[in-house]
């Protein structure tokens, strides 16, 4: 292991020189097994393998992480695919997947159009499952503990073997102190250690409906945790043991909570026989899939149906998906989970976040206008905790 590890650049080419070093004259606890990763890489990197450690640690279950631009596209833990969720994410019905795999699944499935060239953080040593998963993604690189010899073989021959490979101490824990510069000058402050989980996180029930089910605690922590890597402002909406949409580096909550449901929304309308079955083109590439169906189920479908380009992308024209259709499968959505990075200030969003089936929720507080917020959780029966813990991120 070495000290530092000289980069190409920094975030852009014009930045150089750039290098990642230990200040204190210690071994980087990260190794480069392959691929020559950027600056940009390893913010990711870093900043999701915490979430990913975090996510381990309060579920118990493997975990991971789907990171672009220094926030999460989406995080997840290793629960099993339906048949309905393997073909939203383009798994094979037969491929035979570990929890691990799993998790990458569910976290590169939250939103795939954002997930392109992702970023992947794993909690667990990577398997083979997991890597024969990522071959066909389009992805920078991945961090993870460790990697079996099979999985590191299959990785090692993405991008024409410059695939981007980081494996990291499992035992590694920071100085308690971080520090960072901004126009010459040095910030230094404690590191956000706090332990989120049930206990820490649920316990101020504030709205009349005060019952959480084990799951529901867990996609609220799930919630809490992403949240805490994501560029502030930011909401996350979370179900099933996966983040379904992240809304990130908004200045308006409001518009964290729009960004974010839509978001949601969008994953749901994704189960929809009418979409799943899709009569795409055997030489359609994933990439071209994933932003076809994202415009069917929007507001400009002639844009991939239309009479003068369906032949792109289609064996046949698909029918349209009507406002009404999409309207009556979204109304019957419930269970979703919803957490915030800071106190809503107006129930607007809680009138946002029913829309997209949401029944529980997890804020910090503090608001001169929660009784209005808690107010409108208790119409439509919404159980609310306050945690009240702010997680920024910047």
């Amino acid at each position: 292991m070495a000290n530092e590890l000289m980069l190409k650049y920094g975030c852009n080419p014009n930045q150089k020189p750039s290098r990642i070093f230990m200040a204190d004259g210690s071994d980087l606890p990260v190794t480069v097994l392959n691929g020559r990763p950027g600056y940009i890489n390893f913010l990711d990197a870093l900043n999701s393998i915490q979430l990913v450690r975090e996510l381990k640690e309060a579920t118990g279950m493997p975990a991971a992480a789907s990171f672009k631009h220094v926030s999460p596209a989406g995080a997840a833990v290793g629960l099993p695919l339906s048949e309905t969720e393997r073909r939203m994410y383009h798994v094979a019905l037969d491929m035979e997947l570990s929890p691990l795999a799993c998790a990458y699944a569910r976290a590169r499935g939250a939103d795939r159009m954002s997930s392109f060239g992702d970023w992947i953080a794993l909690s667990d040593e990577c398997d083979a499952s997991t890597a024969l998963l990522i071959k066909k993604e389009v992805s920078d690189g991945i961090i993870a503990p460790g990697y079996s010899d099979e999985a590191l073989a299959i990785l090692k021959m993405k991008k024409k073997g410059n695939y981007n490979i980081v494996a990291i101490d499992p035992n590694y824990r920071p100085d308690p102190i971080e520090r960072k510069q901004v126009f010459g000058i040095t910030f230094e402050q404690g590191r956000n250690e706090l332990v989120i989980n049930a206990d820490t996180m649920l316990s101020n029930m504030v709205t009349e409906n005060k019952t959480l089910s084990d799951e529901q605690k867990r996609d609220l922590v799930i919630s809490l945790i992403t949240l805490k890597y994501t560029q502030s402002n930011s909401v996350c909406y979370v179900t099933n043991g996966q983040t379904i949409g992240v809304g990130a580096g908004q200045q308006s909550r409001i518009h964290c909570t729009r960004l974010a449901g839509q978001k949601a929304d969008n994953w749901q309308l994704r189960h929809m026989p009418k979409v799943l079955d899709l009569p795409f083109r055997d030489d359609v590439k994933g990439p071209n899939r994933d932003n076809a169906i994202d415009v069917y189920i929007g507001d400009t479908p002639e844009d991939v149906i239309g009479d003068d380009n369906w032949q792109l992308t289609f064996t046949r024209q698909p029918e349209p998906l009507t406002q009404e259709e999409k309207a009556a499968w979204l109304s019957k959505v419930t269970g979703v989970c919803l957490g915030s990075d800071a106190f809503f200030p107006f129930g607007d969003n809680i009138e946002r976040a029913r829309r997209s089936g949401v029944t529980a929720i997890v804020e910090p507080g503090g608001s001169i206008r929660d009784d209005q917020v808690i107010e409108t959780c208790n119409k439509y029966g919404i159980a609310m905790a306050f945690c009240g813990l702010r997680l920024f991120h910047h």
